[in-house]
């Protein structure tokens, strides 16, 4: 059986990314060190110091990228994502979906870009 893949399919629209219910609900920690599972970070010691902005970045980035909605609510601190959100490496579907649910993040990416 020979399987054809569409034209112009993208396999990186296929990628569910997951958000909380409000960002009122992500109160997770400004201060200390998070460890995050295998599906967010498969290094060997997955552990981010939240006194490092660099860190900050990078577990920002892979939280709402990789994580679930009670990781997301668990680990994120609304001011924080907030402060970091212009900055994040995040997939342009992953921004959009994230700006769609929550415009308060689109108004912070549309305020950098001006």
């Amino acid at each position: 059986m020979s399987t054809t893949v569409p034209r112009g399919f993208r396999f990186e629209q296929t990628i569910p990314y997951d958000t909380p219910e409000s960002l009122d609900e992500l109160q997770g920690p400004t201060t200390g060190t998070v460890r995050v599972r295998p599906h967010i970070n498969t290094s060997p010691d997955p552990v981010y110091n939240l006194a490092e902005p660099s860190q900050q970045w990078s577990l920002y980035s892979a939280v709402v990228r990789d994580g679930l909605p009670s990781e997301q609510t668990a680990i994120l601190n609304r001011g924080m994502l907030l402060a970091l959100w212009p900055e994040l490496n995040l997939p342009a579907r992953c921004r959009a979906i994230w700006e769609d649910k929550f415009p308060e993040l689109a108004e912070l990416s549309r305020s950098r870009a001006s």
